[in-house]
């Protein structure tokens, strides 16, 4: 990211380049600043985009060929084509002649480090990916909008808000967007506005779940559970996110044991800060093989709704009893 930053600061720009990554907020505001950079306001003579799987290599290659009008270059952008996922022999070899007035941009979600076209890029052009930010980098672009409009936050509510949004960027945006609003006439946004208007996304009441859970808190568990289904959440996506958020702790619990810190853990799994607090807080109500055992049960209660041995809403309510059930020798804290 800082690469191009520099390129559009010196107006030094490589003939290609590959956006790419999971956060779809900073790959698309960086195409913006790149197309703008690299052509005037208003020109669209010289720039094309082509978008899909369906793009025609031949008419990109054909166009390509066509001198800009009146202009020292010609831009095409090229997003979400597939091409980096597939072979396209022709393009590869079309990189290593390209005229010195031609520009290309891939902007692409995913793509394959093994693919010709991949490895053209990379040798000839500049490679970005941009990847899910860290909660401190997150913390710091909030604070940074909320400074603009003059507004303030606790840490703790801050972890909370990221808690609701999730790190995408794009619908960390939406929301603080929407607290700007509820808040207009206040200074400092408070937990009771984050909860007002934020939306709360499934896997937050499945944390919530898993919670109460390990608190013992059964009746609340349930509750959460029934909440769920009357949102039409589907039971096996809850049953998913379920195991998932168990197979998390296991793994959190796992590193803690061999040392690692929560910084650590939180980096080795690619997951934000307060969020490996959180499973390392909730991981000790467990022992190592009760964890081992919940991700087996999980696994297990899948298969049977598959096979027609149980249905999807009670395997779901089954396993809450169990593990949300009064603490047993076998499921006992041990941290």
């Amino acid at each position: 990211m800082k690469s191009v930053i520099e390129d559009i600061k010196t107006g030094n720009f490589k003939q290609i380049y590959l956006f790419t990554g999971q956060e779809d907020y900073l790959r698309l505001q960086y195409r913006d600043k790149l197309c703008k950079a690299l052509m005037p306001e208003g020109e669209s003579m010289n720039f094309s985009r082509f978008q899909g799987k369906g793009t025609d290599i031949q008419e990109v290659i054909s166009l390509g060929e066509t001198m800009p009008f009146f202009a020292p270059r010609r831009l095409i952008v090229l997003e979400d084509t597939g091409f980096f996922k597939s072979a396209c022999p022709d393009l590869p070899e079309y990189l290593e002649r390209l005229p010195e007035y031609l520009y290309l941009l891939f902007v692409e979600t995913e793509v394959d480090k093994r693919n010709k076209l991949y490895k053209a890029v990379k040798k000839l052009g500049r490679v970005v990916e941009f990847g899910v930010q860290d909660d401190r980098t997150l913390t710091r672009w909030v604070l940074g909008m909320l400074k603009r409009e003059n507004k303030k936050i606790t840490q703790q509510d801050m972890e909370l808000l990221l808690l609701c949004t999730g790190n995408d960027m794009g619908n960390i945006e939406r929301e603080v967007d929407k607290l700007l609003c509820y808040t207009m006439d206040r200074e400092v946004i408070t937990a009771e506005d984050i909860q007002a208007v934020c939306t709360t996304r499934t896997t937050n009441k499945i944390f919530d779940m898993v919670r109460a859970v390990t608190e013992r808190n059964q009746k609340k568990a349930l509750q959460l559970y029934y909440d769920l289904l009357a949102l039409k959440e589907p039971p096996m996506r809850i049953l998913f996110l379920l195991a998932r958020q168990f197979r998390q702790l296991l793994q959190v619990k796992e590193l803690s044991q061999e040392g690692l810190d929560q910084s650590a853990i939180a980096s080795k799994l690619g997951i934000q800060g307060f969020v490996a607090r959180n499973c390392s807080n909730l991981a000790r109500s467990y022992t190592k093989e009760a964890l081992e055992q919940a991700v087996e049960d999980f696994t297990q209660a899948e298969e049977d709704v598959k096979t027609g041995k149980l249905g999807d809403v009670l395997s779901v309510e089954l396993l809450i009893v169990k593990y949300s059930d009064a603490i047993d020798k076998k499921f006992g804290t041990k941290s």
